[in-house]
């Protein structure tokens, strides 16, 4: 029995291949190309929203050229962007940066007295897509003085909170290792 149960995994797909295929295009929140592990070759990333409404968050798909020019998927982040495309200021997006580095943003422009904005820097490093930086920034909107701006590298743990210096143990953190929490402590913010 174990012999067909193993023998029924290995001739499954695995399950890159089959989130891959099952994207709904309507799912897809934001889109971005770039060359990511620096082949010449155009990679793209894309945000997704989850299947159904609710708490889970989008997940990001990175596809990677491969030798014969064809997109492969690589990477596969469930439940990892915060925002909702169909309300206003919470619309998440992806952006390419001129040195292969992906921008991440996720953002609250409308919604309650706290505002906000977060962006993840993303590079490929060592065959894998680490954070290599956190930017956020907030503001309340009846206590003007109540603000926040960090800017801060994650893999030199140097950084700037409201034009102050600040460090932190540098790190390589994989983008499916990363919590927001990570970002906030080294900013202070939470």
């Amino acid at each position: 029995m174990r012999t067909v149960l193993l023998a029924t995994c290995l001739l499954l797909p695995s399950s890159l291949t089959v989130a891959a295929d099952a994207i709904d295009p309507a799912r897809i929140v934001s889109a971005a190309t770039g060359d990511w592990d620096k082949d010449d070759a155009s990679d793209l990333v894309l945000l997704v929203a989850p299947v159904e409404a609710g708490g889970e968050s989008n997940a990001v798909y990175l596809y990677l050229t491969n030798d014969v020019g064809r997109l492969v998927l690589r990477s596969l982040i469930p439940d990892k962007v915060w925002g909702q495309f169909d309300v206003y200021g919470q619309a998440p997006s992806v952006n390419a940066l001129p040195n292969g580095s992906i921008q991440v943003t996720s953002h609250n422009d409308a919604i309650g007295r706290n505002r906000w904005e977060q962006t993840l820097t993303i590079a490929y490093r060592s065959s894998d897509f680490v954070v290599a930086g956190y930017t956020y920034s907030s503001y309340d909107t009846l206590d003007l003085d109540n603000t926040m701006r960090c800017d801060f590298n994650v893999l030199s743990g140097k950084g700037t909170a409201n034009g102050k210096p600040i460090r932190a143990k540098g790190a390589t953190i994989l983008l499916k290792d990363w919590s927001d929490e990570i970002g906030q402590r080294a900013c202070d913010a939470k």
